[in-house]
């Protein structure tokens, strides 16, 4: 069946074809011929009932310099389409959140990818929380004695805002750091909202494995090794894609998270897991099909879109 796919995306111009997982997803739906628009999520807007967006035609190709085309941008009414995609990347900010508040008004009519509502209501770093028994020791507060505390008892930890991404704002505070009150006091001038603050796992030097669920079952996995001399693996700071297969302990935490993706209609979902504990479930814009792909000699675009398909 042929569908009309809104893509709620950054722009497409700005997107690395070799790593983007967006970028796959529009190829697989565009191979399967269905008719792709691309909008931004400032041309979001909600009028009499009714939400909008100016949004264009778009074709894309696996072309290093000329990997999309844009038509002519015209207001949609998305309760006309038959999927959005929701692809844009966080922060998970008021921004993010009030984008879900306007997709929810048109979803399930129109099937929102990842559900905007649960989107909303499972940010990376809270959602997990929901499966603490495979966590590493973490303490989520805002209250300078807890964090010392917290410290305290763990020596070596990791302090990283509760709603960043892509390894921003991450730091290793090792048992002989002077740092941490510097860090809690800029923190508090940046931030809002509470820190997250967790035991730090000698394993990440092993790597930080991305698994991808879909539909509540697992498709794939690929491991980050980070670079020397940096405790994060995000593949934008140096971090090295390396082929890997699932642990036992990594299958009973999926299985454990399969009931809950489902019944949430979480279609797609990355989490990341170091050693044997579950850090983040990425619900908003996970990331990670390109490199399982190219590892594993599978499509894990076409098994997102097998779920999507068989949703409507």
């Amino acid at each position: 069946m042929a569908l009309t796919v809104a893509i709620q995306m950054d722009h497409v111009s700005s997107i690395d074809i070799n790593g983007d997982s967006t970028f796959v997803l529009a190829l697989e739906a565009q191979r399967r011929g269905h008719k792709l628009l691309h909008y931004l999520p400032g041309d979001l807007a909600y009028h009499h009932g009714r939400v909008t967006a100016w949004a264009e035609p778009m074709e894309v190709r696996r072309e290093a310099g000329n990997h999309f085309t844009l038509g002519a941008k015209s207001k949609i009414d998305l309760a006309e389409v038959d999927v959005v995609l929701m692809r844009q990347d966080p922060p998970f900010d008021m921004a993010y959140i009030t984008a879900t508040h306007l997709l929810e008004m048109v979803h399930p009519k129109t099937l929102v990818v990842n559900n905007p509502a649960e989107v909303r209501n499972a940010p990376e770093k809270l959602f997990v929380t929901r499966f603490a028994q495979f966590m590493p020791p973490t303490l989520i507060a805002t209250n300078r004695q807890d964090i010392l505390a917290f410290r305290d008892e763990h020596k070596d930890i990791i302090v990283k805002p509760l709603y960043g991404n892509g390894g921003a704002g991450v730091f290793h505070i090792t048992p002989g750091d002077e740092n941490l009150n510097s860090l809690l006091e800029m923190f508090t001038q940046m931030y809002r909202e509470p820190i997250i603050v967790q035991a730090y796992l000698k394993d990440v030097r092993a790597g930080d494995k991305r698994i991808i669920l879909v539909d509540g079952e697992v498709a794939g996995a690929v491991n980050r090794v980070p670079a020397a001399g940096e405790s994060r693996s995000n593949m934008h700071v140096g971090g090295k894609a390396v082929k890997s297969a699932l642990t036992d302990r990594e299958r009973e935490i999926c299985a454990a998270l399969a009931p809950e993706l489902k019944a949430r209609g979480l279609i797609f979902v990355g989490i990341d897991v170091i050693g044997d504990y579950m850090t983040e479930i990425n619900v908003t814009s996970p990331t990670g099909l390109q490199e399982i792909n190219r590892f594993d000699g599978v499509s894990l675009e076409s098994d997102i879109w097998d779920a999507i398909e068989a949703r409507l």
